[in-house]
């Protein structure tokens, strides 16, 4: 697959990002240094191009049937403003992707209908609008907008005080997974949501795509005096690994179910009839061969994907899915899917790293903990 530039690639470029292909786009790694980035997300904050997600807007007079049906969370608890993580299950009980889930206003709506706006990873995109368009026998409609809306991620603490600079929306008063939509930096209707992939608070901002670049400009000159750092993928991961965040493809895919991923809190099989409901049930019901933990590591070598993992007796139990040398924690750390026998808190495995077997303990997540 031939990679596209994002719409802010001369930006990024002019900021001397190391850009990098990924998920069919070539997309800035870093700028200043990956731990300088990610100190300032944690410590002041961060400016993240995310441009290249993929957003449905479901319209129609059964939307919330459509959602229903292709998602594992209850949609049917969200008011206009209310954001919901949850996931897209196929029909083994794996999962196809994760996603939020955006209950909109009904003002370009005809009388009876809803609208929600879907936010999928960018890899997946195609993929789930294939499987939601084949699963969607309701009266309703699926519009993919992804090519037309860009998406900044101003993340960490500094972020109110930066958006406050261009906007009269009293943002932080907007509560976390919650969104409204207002005027910033003389651009009208963004949509500003409380949500984030990396644990240290802040926005996602949609906008147009016309508007990107104006927006970008805009927070970077408001955020001079707050310590705003542009942000790269590679910040982006050590964020949401140090939060126990799940990436799709490393640690969730179509093979993996929701329970062993930890996400039994976004399945609520008690909601009603919905894709691949009665395997999730008996999922549910079944002991567990194995479950997705977190890791801290001994020593410096840092845990990849698919490295073994083993226990004391030197026999595989499972494998890494996620690792990276924690800017926050100064270690190694990493997430992974270990056999149940091994799942608790302080028990010690260890991993295979090149040659070499390096010990590492089981912990419960985020690794990262706000003092």
């Amino acid at each position: 697959m031939e990679e596209r530039n994002v719409i802010l690639h001369d930006v990024h470029e002019e900021l001397r990002a190391k850009m990098v292909p990924f998920a069919g786009y070539i997309m800035p790694v870093s700028y200043t240094g990956i731990s300088a980035e990610h100190t300032a997300v944690r410590e002041k904050a961060g400016l993240f191009d995310v441009s290249h997600m993929g957003e449905f807007i479901v319209r129609g007079k059964q939307a919330l049937e459509l959602v229903q049906h292709i998602s594992s969370n209850n949609a049917a608890k969200l008011e206009i403003g209310d954001v919901q993580y949850s996931c897209i299950p196929n029909l083994q009980g794996g999962i196809v992707d994760d996603m939020l889930v955006y209950r909109l206003d009904e003002d370009q709506c005809a009388e009876g209908e809803r609208a929600y706006m879907l936010v999928v990873n960018a890899s997946n995109a195609e993929k789930d609008l294939a499987w939601i368009n084949k699963h969607n026998s309701f009266d309703t409609r699926v519009i993919d907008i992804s090519d037309d809306c860009g998406l900044l991620a101003l993340q960490g603490p500094e972020a109110v005080n930066i958006l406050s600079k261009l906007t009269d929306v009293a943002v932080g008063e907007i509560d976390y997974y919650h969104f409204t939509k207002g005027r910033v930096a003389d651009l009208e209707n963004v949509l500003i949501s409380a949500t984030g992939y990396t644990g240290a608070g802040g926005f996602e901002l949609y906008v147009r795509n016309d508007q990107l670049e104006p927006l970008w400009k805009a927070l970077m000159v408001a955020g001079a005096d707050n310590g705003l750092l542009p942000a790269g993928l590679g910040a982006r991961d050590t964020l949401r690994l140090e939060m126990g965040y799940c990436l799709y493809g490393n640690d969730i895919d179509d093979t993996t179910n929701p329970y062993e991923a930890g996400l039994g809190w976004i399945t609520k099989v008690k909601k009603g009839d919905f894709l691949a409901r009665d395997i999730l049930t008996d999922i549910r019901s079944q002991p567990r061969n194995r479950q997705l933990v977190g890791m801290l590591v001994e020593g410096r070598r840092v845990p990849r994907h698919g490295y073994r993992i083993l226990d004391d007796q030197q026999k595989p139990i499972g494998h890494v899915t996620s690792g990276t040398s924690s800017p926050s924690l100064g270690r190694a750390i990493g997430m992974g899917y270990v056999a149940s026998s091994h799942k608790e808190s302080g028990t010690k495995v260890f991993i295979e790293i090149g040659k070499k077997v390096v010990e590492a303990e089981v912990v419960k997540f985020p690794f990262y903990k706000k003092d």
